[in-house]
C-alpha cells in the first residue's frame, strides 16, 4: 500500500510534469492525490520543502530505474543503450522527465535543488565515462561531456517541443566521434 506521503509526491510529480511549476500547491497536491485537505502540508510544511521532497523522489526513482551497470561492449551497444534510455525518459517516463526539467530551471535559484538534481547526473556521467574509457575513448572526460550534452539536448527537444524524431542518427554520430 502506498503511503500518504508517497501519494503526495506522486501527485506533485504529476502536477509539475503536466502543468508546470505554478500548478504545484499544497491544496492541488491534496486534491490530485485524493488526500484530505492539509495532508501534504503535514509532510512538507513549505513550498520549498515540497520542491525538495519532489527532487528527492525524482532522484530516487531515476536511480532505481538505472538498473544494471551500464557496460556496453561496443559502440553499437552504447548507441542502443543510449537510444533506449532517451526513448524511455521521453516516452513512458515523460511526465517524470518533464517534472525534472521544471525543477532543473528552478534549481538556478535554489542551491538545494541544484545539489539533489546534480546527484543523478553525476551518477549517469560516471557510468558513461567508465564505459567510454572501456571502449577506448582518448579523452573520456570531453567525450562524456559531449555525449551528455547531446542526450540532454535531445531530451529537452523531445519534451519541450514534442519532437519525436528518431534520435539514433544523432546519438550514433556523437558516440562515434567520442570514440574516434
Amino acid at each position: 500500500m502506498t503511503s500518504s506521503r508517497d501519494r503526495a509526491l506522486d501527485a506533485s510529480i504529476d502536477l509539475l510534469g503536466t502543468q508546470g511549476l505554478k500548478a504545484l500547491t499544497h491544496r492541488r497536491v491534496d486534491e490530485r492525490s485524493g488526500l484530505p485537505p492539509g495532508s501534504t502540508s503535514n509532510y512538507f510544511r513549505t513550498r520549498e520543502a515540497l520542491l525538495d521532497g519532489v527532487a528527492d523522489a525524482i532522484l530516487e526513482r531515476e536511480v532505481r530505474g538505472m538498473g544494471a551497470a551500464f557496460a556496453p561492449r561496443s559502440a553499437r551497444e552504447m548507441v542502443d543503450a543510449l537510444v533506449e534510455l532517451l526513448d524511455r525518459t521521453t516516452g513512458e517516463q515523460r511526465t517524470l522527465t518533464s517534472a525534472r526539467l521544471v525543477l532543473f530551471l528552478e534549481a538556478g535559484h535554489r542551491p538545494a535543488l541544484r545539489a539533489t538534481l546534480g546527484q543523478g547526473r553525476r551518477m549517469l556521467e560516471a557510468a558513461l565515462q567508465r564505459a567510454l574509457v572501456d571502449l577506448g575513448a582518448r579523452d573520456a572526460r570531453a567525450s562524456t561531456q559531449a555525449v551528455m550534452a547531446c542526450a540532454e539536448g535531445l531530451i529537452l527537444h523531445r519534451v519541450a517541443r514534442h519532437d519525436d524524431t528518431d534520435v539514433r542518427p544523432v546519438v550514433d554520430l556523437v558516440v562515434r566521434a567520442a570514440l574516434a
